[in-house]
């Protein structure tokens, strides 16, 4: 999805959440799906393929605490000014979201939870099929 079809809703989501940056949703295998205003895309592409790669690790590294890699939900990084927090957005996508460190979590959270029930369906980012033909 290139024209940012989705991105009113995460701007939306993150109105209620005193302290919230941005949000993304991206394919899991990195690809923007929509990013809010105030995150530009030339920012918000390199940052979904890098969050990927997290949302990935955290999948496989999920061990005895899941029924496998599909059983991750969501992790918290925390950094020096702030956290980031990826979500499980349905097969196949992820949603990221930064805040700074005087956020509530709880908040943040829970709109994002909001925000994939509330539209799972269009949260989702089927595996693309090779278009190149056979060699």
């Amino acid at each position: 999805m290139t024209n940012n079809a989705l991105g009113w809703m995460l701007d939306q989501a993150l109105q209620s959440v005193p302290h919230a940056l941005d949000a993304i949703l991206f394919s899991s295998d990195g690809l923007l799906i929509a990013h809010t205003a105030g995150l530009g895309r030339d920012d918000a592409e390199p940052l979904a393929a890098g969050l990927s790669a997290s949302a990935a690790l955290a999948r496989q590294n999920s061990g005895s605490l899941s029924d496998g890699p599909r059983g991750w939900r969501q992790s918290i990084d925390e950094y020096e000014r702030g956290y980031r927090l990826l979500m499980a957005a349905g097969p196949g996508a992820v949603l990221a979201a930064t805040a700074t460190v005087v956020v509530n979590l709880g908040d943040l959270t829970y709109q994002m939870q909001k925000l994939v029930q509330r539209v799972g369906k269009e949260l989702t980012s089927p595996p693309r099929q090779d278009a190149g033909s056979p060699s």
